[in-house]
């Protein structure tokens, strides 16, 4: 691992100080992996979504979150320095090395779990790089800087979808609510801190996850008012994603995503 990034000091200027490397690594190829993996099944949607604009729309939400998977990725692989660029790190990785959460590997489904799978993440993502742009870390805060305006668009277009549908028809309403009570268990997952960014967080590089908890609580529940939906109750969740420990729809989304980098290993266009 390389030397410690730029961080800023208290009066905002740059300053260096001690950051494990490793911890730090694996913390932005997370961001990273959740960003590349969710824009991945957004352009899923590419030439089948339920009308043209709408088409349009998944396939710009999909380039915004792969735009900062790929600046993520980029400052992984200069804090990894063992010379993998955003390439190596998005396309030749296996499974278990990726560190997303399960919410984003989760299928398509029909549009209702997509809409809601995108609320609940996008609710999260907004605070979260809000307060990401804080961070000591230079290079982090400039990721964030950029990835706030995106991701408030990604809630206000959610949030509309998931009004929409719930309170619409009630064959649409029923789907909606199916949705969320099947992609609850994936939500606790977004909170969970892991000891490695326990101590970016102790050294003001990490957001506090939990810290971002009301005001996700906060959009969810204002939407759900207005969808005419019920929020499930807190039960056990699923975890495992940050770890590595996948469900069974990411290597199947691999495979696709990865095969034609693997299979022209080093090719330029």
């Amino acid at each position: 691992m390389t030397a410690a990034p730029a961080v800023k000091d208290p009066k905002g200027k740059r300053a260096s100080a001690p950051v494990k490397a490793d911890a730090l690594f694996h913390y932005v190829l997370a961001l990273a992996d959740d960003a590349l993996i969710l824009g991945h099944r957004l352009s899923e949607w590419s030439g089948r979504a339920p009308m043209l604009e709408e088409d349009i729309a998944l396939s710009n939400l999909g380039l915004d979150l792969i735009g900062q998977a790929r600046l993520f990725y980029a400052y992984a692989g200069e804090i990894e320095g063992r010379g993998r660029d955003e390439d190596a790190l998005a396309y030749l990785r296996d499974e278990h090395a990726y560190a997303n959460l399960l919410l984003v590997e989760q299928p398509n489904g029909d549009f209702a779990v997509t809409m809601v799978r995108h609320l609940l993440y996008a609710a999260f993502v907004h605070p979260y790089v809000q307060a990401l742009q804080q961070s000591r870390d230079v290079r982090l805060a400039e990721i964030a800087a950029k990835a706030v305006k995106e991701m408030a668009y990604h809630v206000r277009h959610a949030s509309e979808w998931v009004i929409r549908l719930g309170d619409g028809t009630e064959v649409s309403h029923g789907r909606a609510q199916t949705a969320l009570e099947e992609l609850w268990m994936y939500t606790g997952e977004m909170f969970t801190l892991p000891e490695s960014e326990r101590r970016l967080l102790e050294r003001g590089i990490a957001p506090d996850r939990m810290a971002i908890k009301p005001a996700w609580d906060a959009t969810l529940d204002r939407v759900l008012a207005e969808a005419r939906m019920q929020r499930p109750a807190d039960r056990w969740m699923q975890t495992g994603g940050r770890a590595g420990r996948h469900t069974e729809h990411l290597g199947h989304l691999l495979a696709e995503m990865q095969v034609l980098n693997r299979a022209h290993p080093g090719a330029k266009w």
